[in-house]
């Protein structure tokens, strides 16, 4: 139920073009989106943003599989603590459960005090990535000053239950972790992530890729949309950047 005197919160959606395979800059990047983001409360950003989309560099290099505690974090962690944020960060992450030698493509959430608050792994995988990851099992869910967020990781999108189990488990936010590219990803993009909003009720963040990332090129448009699927905020299509929407949560 909706309160009468909802809380406003401020959210923000990062993009940027990762340096395939350069954790520690990409982790710098990350950091300073962070404390860029100019009193948001939770930041989030595009899926593998840690490593770059680059699935065949993730399967041939397992020092690129991040930990929950990994030491390369530790910025990231830093900037949260700085600024009182929340960030979801993806990136390649070994695999809950012993004996899997496939990583999961993982959303960790970083929390305002710089420890992980929960844990999301990608459960639809996009053709190739079934060669090279492991897809999860869970959905992700966190709770921060009492709001309750739902997250996903781009083809997961397209899976309508999981706006529909978020919204029976309570949850107002939904938050995305994606890569669409030029061409089809923009309508795709236009069309996926609005429709989530409206058929759930739900605000809906997207944080997408923008520039080269992989064998595409991310189209950007990171954006806000509320729960009548209607645009809040949008970021551009060629430039690294955020963009913040002030939400009321009731």
């Amino acid at each position: 139920m909706t309160s009468d005197n909802p809380v406003v919160i401020t959210l923000a959606a990062a993009q940027f073009s990762a340096v395939p395979g350069d954790i520690g800059a990409n982790v710098r990047t990350m950091a300073g989106m962070v404390r860029a983001a100019e009193g948001a409360q939770v930041v989030v950003f595009p899926e593998l943003a840690l490593t770059g989309y680059e699935p065949e560099l993730i399967a041939r290099d397992p020092s690129l599989w991040i930990g929950a505690d990994d030491a390369r974090l530790a910025a990231v962690r830093d900037a949260c603590r700085a600024v009182g944020a929340a960030a979801v960060v993806n990136g390649p992450a070994p695999a809950v459960g012993s004996g899997e030698r496939r990583p999961a493509i993982t959303s960790y959430v970083i929390g305002p005090d710089g420890t992980t608050l929960t844990r999301y792994d990608k459960q639809h995988l996009y053709e190739t990535e079934r060669d090279v990851f492991v897809a999860g099992t869970g959905d992700g869910r966190f709770t921060l000053d009492g709001h309750r967020f739902a997250l996903a990781t781009c083809f997961d999108n397209h899976f309508p239950e999981l706006g529909g189990r978020a919204v029976a488990d309570g949850r107002r936010v939904y938050l995305a972790s994606s890569l669409y590219g030029t061409g089809d990803g923009v309508r795709e993009r236009a069309t996926v992530y609005p429709a989530i909003a409206r058929r759930n009720g739900l605000y809906v963040v997207l944080a997408n890729h923008v520039g080269p990332a992989g064998p595409w090129t991310g189209c950007g448009r990171s954006a806000v949309w509320g729960p009548d699927g209607a645009l809040l905020a949008e970021a551009d299509a060629t430039a690294p950047g955020l963009v913040r929407a002030r939400i009321g949560v009731g």
